[in-house]
């Protein structure tokens, strides 16, 4: 990985639609070396995914999103890898990381109500043998997400004052 490399993907990440054609100009490289250099990160798994940032609350179909923090018992051998790779199976669970702190393992989840959330963590996550405990923590309102702010706030117009 290069600089070249990582200059494409500062620019994907800022806007995944960008044309390889305007990435090509706006790094002095030919298109098609623009081209093989994504399919290349692609195939070492660099770049997982294209995707939108949708605000599913525009749409009407916001649901509900959580944070749940998880203490976790990290296995003999395995640490914590082996717990994060059964919870990360279930398709509620949209990231799963490890972290520092008084938890272990943090999810973002959603569901359709906090009903189906609270069900999912009692039901699914809590019982997993070594899950020490789980505090859960619904999202009220996403102010940004991925670098993408959801609520700009419109400037009111002043309106002219004269003495």
């Amino acid at each position: 990985m290069d600089e070249t490399d990582r200059s494409i993907l500062e620019l994907l990440v800022e806007n995944a639609r960008i044309t390889d054609t305007d990435m090509a100009t706006m790094l002095g490289i030919p298109e098609g070396e623009i081209r093989s250099r994504i399919d290349r990160l692609q195939k070492e798994k660099v770049i997982r995914k294209f995707t939108a940032v949708v605000d599913w609350e525009r749409v009407g179909d916001g649901g509900v999103s959580a944070i749940i923090d998880l203490k976790v018992a990290p296995e003999r051998d395995f640490g914590y890898d082996r717990v994060a790779e059964r919870i990360s199976r279930f398709r509620q669970v949209k990231s799963l990381r490890l972290v520092s702190g008084v938890y272990d393992l943090q999810l973002h989840v959603t569901g359709k109500t906090m009903k189906e959330v609270a069900r999912f963590v009692a039901e699914q996550i809590a019982p997993i043998q070594n899950i020490r405990e789980t505090a859960t923590h619904i999202i009220m309102k996403t102010y940004k997400e991925n670098g993408i702010p959801f609520h700009e706030r419109e400037m009111a117009e002043r309106l002219p004052i004269t003495m």
